[in-house]
């Protein structure tokens, strides 16, 4: 071959190689992560998203792409990433965060398959037929438990005895999770002889602000709603709960880790794993209709003892026991 032939073929094939990187790209399916609150404090419940994807063989960016839609809290621009994600033609909408995620997602499409997570009931809520047969093209994850409400509450009352007033703090944005919380823990709360008091918040400003009227209210204790906004704000959250003296009870183990007393509540990160998992099974061939709404059997109990010691609390040993860890 003469050397003008060769530097002629080697700089096609060079010209090539990108275009071939390109048509692979373009050919690896795509994930669109809808979301209604910010990417803060998502980095371990999307780790656990990409090892669900990873366990059912999906890798980011080896196989599989992940388009990621946030809404920062703006409950109304949902609808229009929804859509977004609908022209961008992704294979499957994985719809989290809140029931308006899975709510606007459905809204959008009646053929691209969507997997929600939320913390309601799903039927209720008309995203799926039945738990055991969706029908449809919606699937997923669902957090919601009655029973694990009242349990909560329940368990606070454990840890703080003289507890007969609770301060119950909600985002009224998430409007369909707020009002299920204080609908599931008005019966939980006469049956323990415990009063409540609904307190709402959606922004900073507001936390500030309802933190102020539940001190003006004196509460014994402090019932925080598991939403993911408040996720958001946990380190706010568990500040304020210090400072105005409040033992306070929230939804998910992210609160102890940084010094809130107690929560029980759902594996989140195992649940978004559970997400990822499902996503996989679709992205394989599965139909949403074909795959039965999933419900977490994995519920943590996590205590504080040195944020315990600090509210002069004593840990009674029958809660202890029932403890999945207790941080020193």
């Amino acid at each position: 071959m003469r050397r003008r032939d060769f530097i002629t073929l080697l700089g096609g094939a060079a010209a090539a190689w990108p275009l071939a990187a390109r048509a692979q790209q373009a050919a690896m399916p795509v994930v669109g992560l809808l979301a209604s609150e910010s990417q803060d404090g998502y980095a371990d419940r999307l780790r656990g998203f990409r090892q669900g994807m990873k366990d059912a063989g999906y890798s980011e960016g080896e196989n599989v792409a992940i388009e990621y839609s946030w809404a920062n809290g703006h409950i109304d621009r949902l609808p229009i990433l929804a859509a977004e994600l609908i022209r961008r033609r992704v294979a499957v909408i994985a719809a989290v965060g809140s029931a308006n995620t899975a709510v606007a997602a459905k809204a959008a499409t009646t053929t691209t398959p969507i997997v929600f997570l939320v913390g309601e009931d799903p039927v209720r809520l008309g995203l799926v037929a039945s738990v055991a047969r969706p029908g449809g093209n919606l699937t997923g994850i669902n957090l919601f438990n009655s029973e694990l409400i009242s349990k909560r509450l329940e368990l606070l009352r454990m840890l703080v005895p003289t507890a007969a007033r609770v301060a119950v703090l909600v985002n009224p944005t998430d409007r369909v999770n707020a009002e299920t919380v204080v609908r599931d823990l008005e019966p939980g709360a006469r049956s323990i002889g415990v009063q409540i008091q609904t307190f709402e918040a959606s922004t900073s400003g507001e936390i500030d602000t309802a933190f102020t009227s539940i001190a003006h209210a004196q509460p014994d204790a402090l019932f925080v709603a598991g939403q993911t906004y408040f996720n958001s704000r946990r380190v706010q959250l568990v500040q304020s709960a210090s400072y105005y003296r409040l033992p306070a009870t929230y939804g998910s183990r992210s609160y102890p880790d940084i010094g809130g007393l107690m929560s029980y509540g759902a594996d989140v990160v195992d649940a978004y794993r559970q997400a990822g998992a499902q996503t996989g099974r679709i992205l394989k061939g599965a139909k949403p209709m074909e795959l039965p709404v999933v419900q977490p059997s994995k519920f943590q109990l996590v205590i504080n003892a040195q944020t315990a010691r600090i509210f002069a609390l004593t840990l009674p040993p029958s809660l202890l026991s029932i403890a999945d860890e207790v941080i020193e």
